[in-house]
């Protein structure tokens, strides 16, 4: 279940968010990237992702968030758990002009190795565009966020 603003900004003010990040890589080991046109991390290239709801189990959020940031389901059971990582923002979905909470994630970071390219459909919702990238090139662009970088 989703929240309602007012009391989702109370809850980034004040906890931090637990979330799954995806990175998604194919055969040829490139990575699935999206330049980003939310906050946090708006403007760098990232990895796709989503915050866990309320009473959601992790199978059941792993799921979701495939299907609304790939376009396609992928069980959780299909995926290797890199680890859980922190991340700290200075700003959030809600800032205008600098103003506005920080945001703390809580991340369980996935890695999906798929066998050819599918027919991936990410929506442009979070992201503007999408980009498969090398893993050397994107270890040093400045470009990819740095939370994104720590997965390699």
């Amino acid at each position: 279940m989703w929240l309602d603003l007012p009391t989702f900004q109370t809850v980034v003010a004040s906890t931090p968010l637990v979330a799954i990040d995806l990175v998604i890589k194919n055969r040829r080991g490139e990575v699935l990237l999206g330049l980003r046109v939310n906050r946090p991390a708006h403007g760098f290239w990232f990895v796709p992702g989503g915050r866990i709801q309320k009473n959601e189990s992790l199978d059941t959020a792993f799921r979701r968030i495939t299907l609304d940031e790939l376009g396609r389901t992928f069980d959780r059971a299909s995926a290797r758990l890199l680890g859980v990582f922190e991340h700290f923002y200075a700003d959030s979905v809600f800032a205008d002009a600098g103003t506005g909470p920080d945001t703390h994630y809580v991340v369980l970071g996935y890695c999906l190795e798929l066998d050819d390219n599918p027919a991936l459909q990410p929506p442009a919702e979070q992201h503007q565009q999408f980009r498969w990238w090398p893993q050397d090139e994107l270890r040093f662009s400045p470009r990819v966020h740095a939370h994104t970088r720590a997965y390699f």
